[in-house]
C-alpha cells in the first residue's frame, strides 16, 4: 500500500500526461460523456482541447448531476484574514517576505471585532486565513483565535501554513470543520522556481500535507492549485489524481476543490498560462462530470457576471463581500491585500442574485455537536 500521495505521484511523468492532454479526440470526449460513472482518463479528455466542441453538453450535464447530489444550493462563507506576516518568498504573493508592507497579526480582540462585522452580514461559515509565518502565527495562536470564534460561528475552515498531524489533530478538536491546502502547482521545477525560500520551498512537505490532515479525521478537506503558474490542464490532472487517492485513502472525509486563477497582487509575476472563462467553464464541469460528489468552490476573485453565470453549472460554494486583508472589514480596511477582489457587491446583493437565479443561499451546513466524532 502506498504510504502517502508522493508515492502515486511519484509514477506519474508531467510531459507524458501533457502528451495525453493533447492527443485526445472527439470519440474520446463523446465516450466519457455517455458513461454513467468516469475515471480519471475520461477527466483527461473533458479537461482535454478536444472537449471544447462539447462544452454546452458538458455544461448541461455538470447542472443535472448538481442539482442531484447538491440541490438548488448555494453555500456562502467569508474570509477572515488573521495576518500578512509571512516567512517564505513567493512571486505571486503580496504577502511575500520580500514585499516590503507593513506586517499586521491581529489580536483577540480584533479577531472579535472582525467576526462580529461578519455575523452582522449573516455569514456563520468563516473560513481563517494567514500567512506562513511558523513563529508567530502557529497552532497555539490559532487555537487562541478559535476560542474566539466558536460562540460566534457554528462553521470555521482553516487556510494556513502545512501543519503536523498533531496540530491538525488539536484543530479538529477545537471544531474546525474544513483544512484547505493548495499545492499552487504540481510542475516540481515550476515550483520551485516561485517558492525560492522558506518553508514553502519543500515541494514534497506540501505535497503531503493533505495525508496529514486525513490522518487527523478532519471533516473536509480542500485542495487545489493557482491556475496560471502552469499549464492548466496538466497541473488540474493532477489534482484530480491526489482527490482521486485521498478519496480512497480517508474515505470517511469529505473533499472540495476550488480555481483560484492568478490576480494581480503587489510585486507579483504575471500568469505563464492565461485561462479564458470558457476554460474555467470547461475545468469546472470536468471536475462536475468525473466527480458529482465533490463540493466546488469559487472566490471572489473571480469577475460579477462569470460568478452569475456559474451558479448554474456546477458551484456548491461562493465567498461574497470578501477582504484579504488583516483586518480589512472593521480594523484596518486600507492595509494590503493578497490580492485584488474582483466581485466586490455586498453581501446583499450577491445573496439576491442566487435567489433571483432559483438557488437558495445557504449560511451553514455543519454543526459540531450533531456529528459524532
Amino acid at each position: 500500500m502506498d504510504k502517502s500521495f508522493k508515492d502515486v505521484f511519484d509514477r506519474y511523468d508531467w510531459d507524458r500526461i501533457k502528451d495525453q492532454i493533447a492527443h485526445c479526440e472527439a470519440g474520446d470526449v463523446q465516450r466519457a460523456l455517455v458513461k454513467k460513472h468516469r475515471d480519471l482518463s475520461d477527466f483527461i479528455a473533458l479537461l482535454s482541447p478536444a472537449a471544447k466542441p462539447f462544452l454546452e453538453e458538458m455544461a448541461q450535464l455538470s447542472q443535472r448531476l448538481t442539482v442531484q447530489r447538491f440541490g438548488k444550493n448555494i453555500q456562502l462563507y467569508a474570509p477572515l484574514y488573521l495576518s500578512n506576516e509571512c516567512h517564505n518568498i513567493c512571486t505571486y504573493c503580496g504577502f511575500s517576505m520580500d514585499n516590503t508592507i507593513r506586517r499586521r497579526t491581529l489580536s483577540a480582540a480584533e479577531i472579535k471585532l472582525e467576526a462580529l462585522a461578519l455575523r452582522n452580514m449573516g455569514f456563520q461559515h468563516v473560513l481563517l486565513v494567514a500567512g506562513e509565518a511558523n513563529k508567530t502565527v502557529n497552532t497555539p495562536y490559532f487555537l487562541e483565535a478559535i476560542k474566539q470564534l466558536d460562540t460566534i460561528f457554528p462553521q470555521l475552515s482553516i487556510e494556513v501554513q502545512p501543519l503536523e498531524k498533531e496540530d491538525y489533530k488539536a484543530l479538529h478538536q477545537a471544531n474546525i470543520n474544513a483544512v484547505l491546502v493548495y499545492q499552487e502547482t504540481y510542475h516540481q521545477k515550476v515550483y520551485k522556481d516561485h517558492h525560492p525560500k522558506g518553508k514553502k520551498s519543500n515541494f514534497y512537505y506540501r505535497l503531503n500535507t493533505p495525508d496529514r490532515i486525513g490522518q487527523a479525521g478532519i471533516h473536509k478537506i480542500g485542495v487545489g492549485v493557482l491556475l496560471g503558474l502552469a499549464d492548466w490542464r496538466v497541473d488540474s490532472f493532477f489534482n484530480a489524481l491526489h482527490i482521486d487517492y485521498l478519496q480512497r485513502r480517508y474515505w470517511k472525509s469529505k473533499y472540495a476543490v476550488s480555481f483560484p486563477r492568478l490576480r494581480p497582487a503587489e510585486g507579483v509575476v504575471t500568469p505563464h498560462f492565461v485561462m479564458d472563462d470558457t476554460d474555467v467553464v470547461q475545468l469546472i464541469c470536468a471536475y462536475r462530470l468525473w466527480n458529482p460528489d465533490l463540493e466546488i468552490s469559487l472566490s471572489t476573485r473571480e469577475h460579477e457576471s462569470f460568478r452569475n453565470h456559474l451558479i448554474h453549472l456546477g458551484i456548491t460554494s461562493m465567498s461574497a463581500g470578501s477582504k484579504t486583508n488583516p483586518g480589512g472589514y472593521v480594523v484596518e480596511p486600507a492595509s494590503l491585500e493578497q490580492f485584488e477582489i474582483s466581485d466586490d457587491r455586498p453581501v446583499e446583493m450577491v445573496v439576491e442574485q442566487i435567489r433571483k437565479m432559483g438557488y437558495q443561499p445557504v449560511w451553514k451546513d455543519w454543526q459540531p455537536e450533531f456529528i459524532d466524532n
